[in-house]
């Protein structure tokens, strides 16, 4: 059995009702990864179109962000994975919050946390990587983790590129019927605390195991757990 096996095996039925039962968190988790003073009622407040005193301006433009964008993804969830698609993921999320949103950055940045400085991406690098990464000999979880993190530390746009990233990882899951790729306000911060280590060395051999245990969901039908309980 390859390592970080799919944990999840589900319809397309299945897995498009996963997704849009649970946006709403996904959506959460998008905040939280960029320290966005807000709570997980407040992001469901404002998903039902319902003004929340007390958030600022800018948080509820970056919901509203990630509602179109899982939006997009929804529609083209049978599209292959491009780096045009991966820009237009971006386009929605960084939308009125970065220097430009949808192109891939021109110019250098910084990570909080971090000596990392992320080089400049160049397009014809990124579409070989995402191609390589793409035929890589792995579960589709497996890829999709490692594209969250090929893509979080590569840095390619102005701005949210943890939310991009995680938009790009449950493209991969949700597409194959694998579940979803959430990180929950319980694990954030052993998650920053992994990332930061990351960045620095490159390494996902703690990070990548991390994710895959913390942060792939699904639907764990009752069967299935009376079938294995039967076999223990």
């Amino acid at each position: 059995m390859k390592p970080f096996s799919d944990k999840y095996a589900l319809t397309k039925q299945q897995s498009l009702f996963l997704a849009k039962k649970k946006w709403d968190e996904n959506i959460y988790c998008g905040m939280k990864m960029e320290n966005r003073n807000i709570t997980f009622p407040q992001t469901q407040t404002i998903l039902n179109g319902v003004n929340v005193p007390g958030v600022t301006l800018d948080d509820i433009q970056a919901v509203l962000n990630m509602r179109d964008a899982w939006r997009y993804l929804l529609n083209s969830i049978d599209e292959p994975i491009t780096l045009p698609l991966i820009c237009k993921l971006n386009e929605y999320v960084a939308r009125n919050e970065a220097l430009e949103w949808g192109v891939l950055r021109t110019g250098r940045v910084g990570i909080s946390g971090t000596d990392y400085v992320p080089p400049l991406p160049v397009q014809s690098e990124i579409e070989q990587e995402l191609a390589d990464l793409l035929a890589a000999d792995m579960t589709a979880t497996e890829k999709a983790i490692t594209a969250f993190l090929w893509g979080v530390r590569r840095q390619m746009f102005w701005d949210g590129n943890k939310r991009t990233s995680l938009l790009l990882a449950n493209k991969l899951l949700v597409g194959n019927g694998h579940g979803m790729l959430t990180i929950t306000e319980k694990n954030m911060e052993r998650f920053n605390e992994l990332l930061s280590a990351y960045y620095t060395t490159n390494d996902m051999s703690e990070i990548k195991p991390f994710l895959y245990e913390h942060a792939i969901s699904g639907i764990d039908f009752e069967q299935e757990k009376r079938r294995e309980s039967a076999h223990s």
